[in-house]
């Protein structure tokens, strides 16, 4: 034993030293607490010790809420609305000191806060609270579950769609203060309208008036919406509008901001980042603006005090969401509407048949100008049909009818031209020239097709065809059955060499195009706005877009044109617009009328004769045979259902992109669609959910795919 040893051996020596250190050990030692893993042995609030959950978990078989003991230590943070971490699937065996211990970690919403559970066993307590924001209030809460009963979806789903993932730095910079309400503005180009500058009043009175506005055409219609929305602000109020996209949304943006100014309303698309856009999402919660200007997901915007509710071109695919339940804008801010009391105005240069069914049936009123103000606004529209085209030897050899060459020439003395094109891309389908039949393989019967312009090949198996004859009629000359926008460019630019072409399609869309001479080739929906308008339009192979196999083809094609034609000038300043199509179709005579609302009267008319949405309600049932069969023998739905199908799922060929609700590659799924009388949409949703709940429930092999409302329905 060494000296040291035998000195430190002395209980009397170094005491002190030893005595203050323990002490210091003691003092930096942190106060015992119970975990946040399980917050074993931790004291429970005093007041409401009950937290009321929905946790993150879309299966329609946990489409409820689920009770928490709340800590202590949280009892200030965790408070209704806010974002919470609990423990999930423990089961009921793993209980210690009267709590359940267990599970995976999963995030969920904080409900309410309860005295007591009527849950009889032991409850878990919440794990944490991932932020005191509360991000779910009263009445977003419940717009998601009138959306969830109304589309057979679950909550969780819904929210999903409706609450935006948080952002830290984005939460933890305020908001700032709101402005005081504007003041009314003036009816301005609503003046062309005979209830337009009622309908103002109405809306700066606190009114909350129903409309289906169809629009004139021209550029006039965002500084419309944006007076309907600063007319809205006077009354105290909250608007939303909802546009299909970003570039819409523009527009109307600009539009806002040139007649109230910067900080008056928050603009909510998916091109400003998640970090700006959930920056703008707590400005509209925390009530620093009223006015939101947005695409789809906007639809869910909590604004408060709402007023008004607007949705854009209702007819776009782009206003129902690919997600599960596949709300649509339409339907979502309708229940605002009714729930919140509100104005409500759909609105679109054309008129869909579900639009037209709110005015029959009068929950809304029409809003739309008399045919002087039509005249002047619409551009004149002509038609080339097959038999015009068959006697035109320029339409023979390039494809474009003589009248779409004079109408491009006298239409580029003065602006761009606009020509629309059903597709994007180079390779066309081919047909017969002579009786227009499609040209199809001999081997698979496939599309024969020409990438390279000179060789022929079949788009579905590959093999190369050399000799080539109609079987209809015998004829060996093939015509471009559907020409891409990049070929249309190269055409008219090899025509007119001393104009410059410029393309907008999916891959690059242009929002604007100066006013100078040129060439403007673009695909539905990509077409960009011209400074004045188009001199004139042409709207290329319309017969393509009206023969579709969809029975939204004929609104489909008018909706397209009209939208396209609306950008170019009225008449009076020379406007023209040559549609390729024959002039006997109903959508092509209602464009040449300029009537819309007539062409849906009509289709709602037929659709009501034949039991077609939306004047019934559908779902359709998708997957294998075997899943559907089993699903709709335990599905208990209405007496008044009626099952249609199944029928087999066209399946997609390899390397085409996988569209939601396809089968996936290499399976053989069917589908079935159930249709029942107005007023029972909601039993059938009810019924459906239920069946689909207790088959996940059980583990029942596959699922089946259920939309209610498809768009699609063939």
């Amino acid at each position: 034993m060494s000296s040291e040893n035998e000195r430190s051996a002395d209980p009397g020596d170094g005491a002190p030293e030893q005595l203050a250190l323990i002490r210091e050990t003691v003092r930096k030692a942190k106060v015992p607490r119970a975990k946040p893993r399980t917050w074993r042995g931790a004291a429970l609030a005093k007041e409401l010790p009950v937290a009321r959950v929905l946790v993150n978990k879309g299966v329609l078989h946990l489409d409820q809420y689920f009770d928490y003991a709340v800590p202590e230590e949280l009892d200030a943070e965790a408070q209704p609305g806010v974002r919470v971490r609990v423990r999930f699937g423990a089961g009921g065996r793993n209980v210690r000191g009267g709590r359940r211990e267990g599970g995976g970690l999963i995030d969920g919403f904080l409900v309410e806060r309860l005295a007591e559970s009527d849950y009889p066993g032991a409850l878990a307590a919440l794990a944490s609270v991932v932020s005191t924001e509360p991000v779910l209030g009263p009445e977003l809460l419940a717009l998601a579950r009138a959306v969830a009963d109304r589309y057979a979806g679950s909550l969780a789903d819904v929210l999903q769609l409706a609450v935006p993932p948080r952002n830290g730095r984005a939460e933890s910079r305020p908001s700032p203060e709101p402005l005081p309400a504007p003041p009314a503005p003036s009816a301005g180009s609503w003046e062309r309208y005979a209830q337009g500058p009622a309908f103002l009043r109405a809306l700066a009175e606190g009114g909350a008036p129903r409309a289906v506005w169809t629009a004139l055409p021209g550029p006039h219609w965002p500084e419309e919406i944006a007076r309907a929305m600063a007319a809205t602000l006077a009354s105290g109020r909250g608007a939303l509008v909802v546009v299909p996209d970003g570039r819409t949304a523009g527009r109307v943006d600009a539009a806002l901001t040139a007649l109230l100014g910067p900080g008056r309303h928050a603009l909510l698309t998916a091109d400003s980042g998640p970090e700006k856009r959930y920056r703008e999402w707590l400005a509209v919660r925390r009530g620093s603006v009223r006015a939101v200007v947005g695409t789809r997901a906007a639809m869910f915007a909590p604004v408060a005090d709402l007023g008004l509710v607007a949705v854009w071109d209702d007819g776009d695919a782009s206003h129902s969401d690919d997600n599960a339940p596949f709300p649509h804008v339409r339907e979502v801010l309708e229940l605002r509407a009714a729930h919140g009391r509100c104005a409500f105005l759909l609105g679109g240069t054309s008129c869909t048949v579900e639009a037209a069914q709110l005015v029959e049936s009068g929950w809304a009123l029409p809003l739309r100008a008399d045919r002087e103000q039509l005249r002047t606004a619409a551009p004149l529209v002509r038609t080339v049909g097959d038999g015009e085209l068959a006697r035109d030897g320029a339409a023979r050899a390039a494809r474009l009818p003589s009248l779409a060459w004079q109408t491009v020439r006298d239409g580029l003395r003065s602006g761009p031209v606009l020509v629309q094109v059903p597709r994007r891309g180079y390779a066309p389908r081919l047909a017969c020239e002579r009786c227009r039949e499609p040209a199809r393989c001999r081997h698979c019967a496939g599309p024969l097709q020409a990438p390279d312009q000179q060789a022929l090949d079949c788009a579905w198996c590959g093999r190369a065809e050399t000799s080539w004859h109609c079987a209809a009629c015998g004829s060996n000359r093939l015509r471009a059955q559907i020409v891409g926008a990049r070929r249309t460019a190269e055409e008219l630019g090899r025509a007119f060499p001393a104009v410059p072409v410029r393309t907008s399609g999916r891959d690059h869309i242009l929002d604007s195009v100066p006013d100078a001479p040129a060439l403007v080739v673009s695909t539905p929906g990509a077409e960009p706005v011209a400074e004045g308008g188009y001199a004139a339009a042409l709207l290329l192979d319309g017969w393509a877009m009206v023969g579709r196999p969809d029975l939204r083809a004929g609104e489909e094609a008018l909706r397209r044109w009209t939208a396209a034609a609306s950008l170019v000038r009225g008449q009076p300043e020379g406007g023209t617009v040559v549609v390729v199509a024959e002039p006997t179709l109903r959508p092509v005579q209602a464009l040449v009328r300029w009537d819309p609302v007539g062409h849906a009267r009509r289709e709602l008319a037929e659709r009501a004769e034949l039991g077609f949405p939306p004047v019934s309600r559908m779902a359709s049932v998708t997957g294998t045979p075997e899943a559907l069969a089993a699903f709709l023998a335990a599905a208990e739905l209405p007496p008044e259902a009626e099952v249609l199908g199944p029928v087999p799922v066209p399946v997609t060929g390899p390397g085409r992109p996988r569209r939601p609700g396809d089968a996936p590659h290499g399976e053989s799924w069917e589908r079935a669609l159930l249709r029942v009388p107005p007023g029972s949409g909601a039993a059938l949703a009810a019924a459906l959910k239920a069946a689909q709940a207790a088959r996940m429930a059980r583990g029942s092999g596959e699922q089946v795919r259920i939309r209610v409302d498809p768009p699609d329905i063939g």
